[in-house]
């Protein structure tokens, strides 16, 4: 026999091995792929109310109060995106379980058990903090969409964005609505890329992430009240219990009683939500802290008083594409944000005044709830032409938060406590705790904000 020949028949076994052995390994790599696959879609399915809450909280006016904590202070309040995380998930997986378990919103709960002109003051004042807030959005978004095409007017701009966002609340059904919300919330990915397109030292950032510093001046006191009330916000409260109700009545629940059939499965996936939703909001907070602190705190830029301002400071110092991202994620997060707060506000006054409510609800058939969103856009819209200063509208409406958040937060811990409203779902005796732990640092920011202010 040849030799080349006798080799070849000798060797054909083990070549005909290693394929097999490969094809094997490639079908293992392909169920693992598709396992992972399977498992992130059904991850993402499970996302909803908890996602575009935390993400809304991130609104240009958050940005442009994370922005100015960078610039004036470098890292030393990166800490405060790792203290607020779980005091802020806590907060609103108390919502989100009061809301499934009763089958009813934040404000109609405080109806039902408690006097109701403490209602109509809380709701009052929500209504008037959110619209401050949608009119310094509205504007930022306006003056950011600016930066890149500047050709177009303010006021253009403005209207455009306040017309959009109605008529995706007013147009669209709740399905639909609710999904542009979710994949919205994507943008927020924008500032973590830019954060990660700056140089800052490992080292530091986590000596400033884990170690709390204070200089203790006026300034660092409303500015360390304002991160608190623009994270721990009346209008996130209000807007996850709604959403909850909401979701109970797409899956087809269309009563309080069948709504209140809840599962520990349920309460498990809702979790899963919720902490991850207010894990992303963190974690973009503390981006843009960290990419502040690299580019505008090291070139001497200290003055931030809007997001806008902050994109365009970014501009020479981070690069063309960080300073896109930056921007483009001022105008995706406001997209998202108004339409909550407008939400948020509609859904208290509904309920507190017993409208016919809900953004699965046609407009003739709940005409004071939209009516009631039209008014806030509209005059958060005529705000910004009267000559309100837009940063002060910000400090004041994060004063009132800083005066109803801690009265709000009493009825939320008290009835996520109370068995007769949750039964087997009330609260831990440790998340009671915490949920009054809560409660009283709010209570110390907003007085802290009043003397700061005006003491």
């Amino acid at each position: 026999m040849n030799p080349d020949n006798f080799e070849k028949v000798v060797s054909a076994p083990a070549v005909a091995l290693d394929s097999t052995v490969q094809a094997s390994r490639d079908f293992a790599q392909k169920i693992t792929d598709q396992k992972r696959v399977k498992g992130a879609n059904k991850f993402w399915k499970n996302l909803g109310p908890g996602l575009t809450t935390g993400a809304a909280d991130d609104d240009p006016s958050g940005i442009a109060t994370y922005s100015q904590a960078g610039a004036q202070y470098g890292l030393q309040l990166l800490w405060l995106a790792g203290f607020t995380f779980p005091l802020m998930a806590l907060v609103q997986e108390m919502c989100a379980r009061l809301g499934m378990v009763s089958g009813r919103g934040l404000a109609a709960n405080i109806r039902k058990h408690y006097p109701r002109w403490v209602l109509y003051v809380i709701t009052l004042l929500l209504f008037i903090t959110n619209t401050f807030n949608i009119g310094a959005d509205l504007g930022a978004m306006a003056k950011a969409s600016q930066l890149i095409f500047p050709n177009i007017s303010f006021t253009v701009l403005i209207i455009f964005f306040t017309i959009l966002s109605l008529g995706m609340q007013i147009y669209s059904t709740y399905e639909k609505y609710a999904k542009y919300l979710k994949y919205l919330a994507l943008i927020l990915v924008s500032y973590v890329l830019s954060g990660l397109l700056v140089h800052n030292s490992p080292l530091l950032l986590l000596k400033h992430t884990l170690f709390p510093e204070i200089s203790g001046t006026r300034e660092q006191i409303i500015l360390i009240c304002a991160i608190l009330g623009t994270t721990i916000s009346p209008y996130l409260f209000f807007w996850q219990t709604s959403q909850e109700v909401e979701e109970s009545i797409l899956d087809g629940k269309l009563t309080i009683r069948d709504r209140q059939e809840v599962t520990k499965r349920d309460i498990r996936s809702m979790r899963v939500d919720v902490w991850s939703g207010m894990f992303i909001s963190n974690l973009v907070m503390y981006f843009i802290i960290a990419t502040c602190a690299a580019t505008l705190f090291t070139a001497g830029i200290t003055d931030i008083t809007s997001a806008e301002q902050a994109a365009a400071a970014l501009r020479p110092l981070a690069g063309e594409f960080a300073y896109l991202l930056f921007t483009f994620g001022i105008v995706g997060t406001g997209l998202l944000a108004v339409p909550i707060l407008a939400g948020s506000s509609s859904y208290a006054l509904s309920e507190s005044f017993g409208w016919k409510f809900g953004l699965h609800k046609k407009l003739k058939r709940a005409s004071a709830f939209y009516g009631a969103i039209m008014i806030s856009m509209i005059i958060g819209l005529v705000m910004n032409f009267v000559g309100i200063d837009p940063i002060k509208a910000l400090i004041y409406s994060a004063v009132l938060n800083g005066l109803i958040a801690p009265v709000i937060l009493v009825f939320i811990v008290l009835m996520s406590s109370n068995e007769k409203i949750m039964g087997s779902f009330k609260n831990h005796a440790i998340t009671t705790l915490f949920g009054w732990a809560v409660t009283l640092i709010m209570v110390v920011a907003g007085g802290a904000t009043i003397w700061a202010l005006f003491g």
